[in-house]
């Protein structure tokens, strides 16, 4: 009888130290689960476009899902048409102009100039021969001083003409200064300049989705004057998801960067796989918005989630718990 309870006791050691056993290993099991409190924060993006003008369309309203390079709006684009027919204009002007002084003058240019070389020269030959002559009258007194004058100045003068012709016909020859040739190379440079830029204003008439996202709000109406740098429609990104949530000083050696989390939100039973991205070098003070009461007053440091997939169920703002399994870490 004595054996039969001393063995019944024995058991009920076994079962009583086993079931501490599984106890402790559980609750060592939850030590190694940190649990952080945040919210989800979903990035925007404020499209406006880069010239003013009238709102001519816009394609999207609020709640449309739109995609990376898909066209959102337009301006009025005839005002930046017109401006880029005259930057065409003068750079077809500017390009002339350098062609023409780099290839410098025409063969019928040159022979021209040739051509008045050698009537200068024969211009002068008859007027060397007309003085020579008049001279020769002179010293014997059978012509008039006013005569020979007359015939020394008409030598004179063709003489300059042939000259002004020789350089001419060198000019001719030459072709263009250096100088004029950067010259027109520069006003070329400027006229390609202004063109180039036409064409960026006009392209800026279009306003392009930079990523796939949700248009949250539609800021202008078709016919508006905007500015540059107004507000047309502000798009929140959709993937991924971010969560700013906070750990406090003793718990930040336990998570890292890479590490994996779960997340949950009230009225959701749906758990997301997430990483930890970022966490803050800085510490700061608990902001409002974190429901633990036991670190409102504590410095804690900013961490940020990301949940890549989870925008059809998570929107912004949302308070949700975000698990970090220690030992994972």
């Amino acid at each position: 009888m004595n054996k039969k309870l001393v063995a019944i006791a024995v058991i009920g050691l076994l079962v009583v130290s086993t079931g501490s056993y599984f106890v402790l290993t559980r609750q060592a099991g939850a030590s190694n689960e940190i649990t952080l409190h945040g919210n989800v924060d979903i990035r925007e993006v404020e499209l406006a476009f880069r010239q003013p003008g009238r709102l001519a369309k816009l394609y999207f309203d609020e709640g449309a899902a739109v995609k990376q390079g898909q066209l959102l709006a337009e301006l009025d684009a005839k005002p930046y048409e017109d401006a880029l027919a005259v930057a065409k204009a003068n750079r077809a002007l500017a390009e002339a102009d350098l062609n023409k002084v780099r290839h410098g003058s025409r063969e019928q240019e040159i022979a021209q100039a040739d051509a008045a070389v050698h009537q200068a020269t024969a211009a002068l030959a008859e007027a060397e021969r007309n003085f020579t002559r008049q001279k020769t009258l002179a010293d014997s007194d059978a012509a008039s001083e006013r005569t020979f004058d007359a015939a020394r100045s008409a030598r004179d003068q063709a003489q300059a003409a042939l000259s002004s012709a020789e350089q001419g016909l060198g000019l001719r020859r030459e072709g263009s200064r250096k100088e004029d040739i950067a010259a027109a190379e520069a006003r070329f440079a400027a006229a390609q300049a202004q063109w180039t830029q036409a064409e960026t204003a006009l392209a800026d008439t279009q306003l392009i989705a930079p990523a796939d996202a949700l248009v949250s709000v539609r800021v202008r109406e078709v016919g508006s004057m905007v500015s540059n740098a107004a507000p047309i429609y502000t798009l929140s990104l959709q993937d991924p998801v971010y969560v700013r949530a906070y750990v406090s000083g003793p718990q930040l050696t336990k998570i890292k960067p890479g590490g994996a989390v779960t997340v949950t939100a009230d009225g959701t039973s749906e758990r997301f796989k997430g990483t930890i991205g970022f966490i803050s070098p800085k510490a700061e003070f608990t902001p409002k918005s974190v429901e633990t009461t036991e670190l409102r007053t504590d410095l804690v440091y900013r961490v940020r989630v990301v949940l890549p997939g989870a925008a059809h169920a998570l929107r912004q703002g949302m308070p949700v718990s975000v698990t970090v399994d220690e030992a994972g870490h």
